[in-house]
């Protein structure tokens, strides 16, 4: 009997990959640590991870033992190309017993002298993280006791690689959208304005956000809107999309064109990408406002003397996918002194289990034509509370206040 496959061999195996010291220690010193017991273990010459990318088409190498170019010069592998592209495609292990052009990506495995390869992917819940390599100068079969031994190995280095990009994502995404979220609302006389930005405990950060920024001719806009997705991945488009919207409304005046270009440049250069938008333009001098929606909720609108309605205003399809190609529309709204406008994302309103159109007139009735700071209180203790929400929160809140000599 092969020494790999003896029970002693398995429990140095699991002990390895079970011990409770790798908790206390960063990504890179467990692959070292593990890496470097794997070579022992099995008795090769190299031991390689390679991670998938952000959009998951590549490996990319991200630890070795034995062969530490492969990280030094950046190798990546196309998913479904070659040997360790096979691996990550068919999600099971592979052995091949010739490496050269015709079998593998990479020309340092065959440049190393490399006779046989041995790889398994790296899986976590269902979700490819990378793969994981070994490679021998000398010509082997690896058994299937081998196999399912680096199965655990591997299995174990996908939930470290799992968890530290789980965190770093989300602290990076959490950054992002910080540093994407106005610190301070402009002020503007005769204007009052506040907001708030609450991260959903399911989804953390994602991409929801609102915006507020002056214009030429004594306008301002405000936008609010959501991406579809969560994580680091959403926030990232939520930003260009922020940005590319500030563009567009400095060149076109209405607000129904500035949606037809974001939607135009996000279809383009955003695949796979879909984001609800309300975009609003205010005329200081005449109080009027121009909004255009992109798969939006509506705002609402709370006028002194009035019932407090979500706007009356022409729903337009989403951001992306090129589903606005039949041109956008927007609609006026006169916001006469003491009214109150509140934008807001879906997250506010959507609950499981509970009906949405509840939820909205819970909003409404929420909504009356208080200073914005005292508004959004008032509306975030009705519909949150003491219940955290399960996504992100975005809530834009703009009063018009004139002075007492000024219209």
């Amino acid at each position: 009997m092969d020494d790999r496959e003896d029970p002693a061999t398995r429990l140095r195996v699991l002990e390895a990959v079970t011990d409770g010291a790798l908790r206390e220690l960063d990504l890179d010193k467990v692959f070292d640590v593990l890496l470097m017991q794997v070579r022992d273990l099995f008795a090769v010459d190299t031991v390689t991870v390679l991670l998938t990318d952000v959009d998951g088409g590549h490996l990319v190498a991200r630890a070795a033992s034995g062969l530490e170019e492969e990280v030094f010069q950046g190798v990546r592998i196309p998913v479904g190309v070659g040997f360790a592209g096979q691996v990550a495609q068919r999600r099971e292990p592979v052995q091949i017993s010739h490496v050269d052009a015709s079998t593998v990506v990479n020309p340092l495995l065959w440049q190393r002298g490399l006779r046989t390869l041995l790889g398994v992917p790296m899986v976590v819940h269902g979700d490819l993280v990378g793969v994981l390599h070994v490679g021998s100068t000398t010509p082997r079969r690896f058994t299937d006791a081998e196999v399912e031994l680096l199965q655990l190995v591997a299995d174990r280095l996908a939930t470290a690689a799992h968890v530290h990009r789980s965190r770093s994502e989300r602290a990076a995404a959490a950054m992002l959208q910080e540093s994407l979220l106005p610190a301070h609302l402009p002020a503007t006389e005769g204007w009052e304005m506040a907001a708030r930005y609450v991260p959903g405990t399911d989804s953390g950060v994602g991409g929801d956000w609102y915006d507020v920024f002056p214009l030429p001719d004594r306008r301002i806009g405000l936008v609010i809107g959501d991406v579809v997705g969560s994580g680091l991945a959403a926030a990232v488009v939520m930003g260009r999309l922020r940005s590319a919207l500030r563009a567009y409304a400095l060149e076109f005046p209405s607000p129904a064109d500035v949606l037809g270009k974001l939607d135009r440049k996000a279809s383009h250069f955003e695949a796979n990408t879909m984001a609800t938008v309300a975009y609003a333009v205010i005329d200081l001098p005449t109080s009027r406002v121009e909004l255009a929606l992109a798969g939006h909720l509506p705002p609402a609108l709370a006028v002194p003397g009035r019932p407090t309605a979500f706007v009356d205003a022409p729903l337009g399809p989403p951001i992306g996918y090129h589903l606005g190609v039949e041109g956008r529309r927007a609609t006026g709204v006169d916001l006469p002194p003491g009214a109150l406008a509140v934008l807001f994302t879906d997250g506010l309103v959507e609950r499981r289990g509970q009906d949405l159109d509840d939820r909205l007139d819970a909003l409404r009735q929420a909504v009356s034509p208080a200073a914005p700071e005292t508004a959004c209180t008032h509306i975030m203790t009705t519909l949150v509370g003491d219940r955290p929400a399960t996504d992100d929160i975005a809530l834009l809140a703009i009063r018009h206040s004139p002075t007492p000599d000024r219209p």
